[in-house]
């Protein structure tokens, strides 16, 4: 199979790698970002929009520039690379892939241009407390009142980005019981609507996530995104395609790593040598290449297949990729904090962040330990 680039694709990678270059070449500015009302840059953010990043996997018709899942996995691993923080994964990816796979034209023709413009920020809230990584395990109800609408009762935790966003979608049941598959469906709640309540906070990788409270939150038959008859569906797809961006990311994020410890290998000196010249130290390096390397392959492998409409045969693809991208960036991970010393663990200092973000990709919608035993529920790859 051939992933050479094509012009377009090298001409967008080319774009997005000179504005993070510049926009997050110091890590003060990503501790700037970090710091503002968002948590995030509202400049920053417009620029993408300027650049048509945030209309990358939207239909022409509903405003967007109808591309797929390659420019998607250009864009992710290039905001590994930066430690980029904007919310791209939970308005784009997440949310809008909640949007886009509903087929519900309606939303689409009306929130797709605002998202495409900048000027509208969503979050995806599904996760729960008790559900571990069981996306059927909804306790957040669905109440019909008979007329198409719904009442929302529920909690929802750790929702990227929801103290910032504008629009939630809320995945909640309306039918079954509790880990039941059937009844859940996605539904669309105004960030400020009577009845929600959020409580932001910082995760450790420098991003920014929010539990939300629905108390007798009343929704119209026109904010119905998925009905109870396909929101499962919808929301396992949504999901899939995140983890392919997110195995992405991670490379960009390992490749970053492994370069700045190649560096350092080679400008800090012990007995008046560098230290990389001691044979040890190169091997190590060497095997931080090839953990790489394994996870870039099964992170090209995962956007390969996000598209497979076999859900049994897509989600053994994201389990697989899960577990190498996890192991490797763990690997990567620990080997350059070791090889970097102290200095390795400071907050001024870009190794341990590029550590604390490949730690929580690695934990998101389930951590390598889960995916393998989900992978071998499934039998293994086909």
């Amino acid at each position: 199979m051939d992933f050479d680039f094509s012009d377009e694709q090298r001409q967008l990678k080319d774009s997005i790698d000179r504005l993070l270059n510049g926009a997050y070449g110091d890590l003060n500015k990503r501790v700037g970002y970090m710091k503002e009302p968002t948590g995030y840059s509202a400049n920053l953010w417009r620029q993408y929009a300027e650049l048509g990043l945030l209309g990358v996997p939207f239909a022409e018709e509903h405003g967007g520039l109808g591309q797929g899942l390659m420019e998607t996995m250009i864009i992710a691993e290039a905001f590994g690379r930066a430690l980029a923080i904007e919310p791209y994964l939970a308005t784009v990816v997440l949310a809008g892939g909640a949007l886009r796979h509903s087929g519900n034209a309606t939303l689409l023709g009306e929130l797709v241009p605002a998202i495409v413009e900048g000027k509208l920020t969503l979050a995806l809230a599904h996760q729960e407390k008790q559900a571990r990584y069981d996306l059927a395990d909804t306790a957040t109800t669905a109440r019909s009142d008979g007329k198409g609408g719904y009442t929302l009762e529920g909690e929802k935790c750790v929702v990227l980005h929801g103290d910032s966003a504008d629009k939630l979608i809320v995945s909640a049941r309306a039918s079954g019981a509790r880990a039941e598959r059937k009844g859940i469906g996605l539904f669309l709640v105004d960030a400020k609507a009577n009845g929600v309540t959020r409580r932001g906070y910082p995760t450790q990788d420098g991003m920014r996530a929010a539990d939300v409270t629905l108390s007798g939150v009343k929704i119209g038959p026109e904010a119905v995104v998925a009905g109870p008859e396909k929101g499962l569906q919808v929301l396992e797809r949504v999901i899939d395609e995140a983890i392919a961006a997110l195995s992405s990311e991670a490379v960009g994020a390992m490749a970053s790593l492994h370069e700045m410890t190649v560096d350092y290998l080679k400008t800090r000196k012990q007995f008046g040598v560098a230290i990389g010249s001691f044979q040890v130290l190169q091997h190590r390096a060497v095997d931080m290449l090839t953990a790489l390397e394994q996870a870039r392959s099964m992170a090209y492998y995962a956007t390969m297949m996000a598209g497979e409409a076999d859900a049994s045969e897509r989600r053994k693809a994201m389990s697989a990729a899960k577990v190498q991208v996890g192991r490797s960036a763990r690997h990567v991970g620990e080997q350059a904090i070791q090889l970097h010393g102290g200095i390795g663990m400071t907050m001024e200092y870009k190794a341990g962040h590029y550590f604390k973000r490949l730690t929580m990709i690695d934990m998101a919608f389930g951590d390598s330990d889960h995916h393998l035993r989900e992978l071998a529920k499934a039998g293994g790859l086909s």
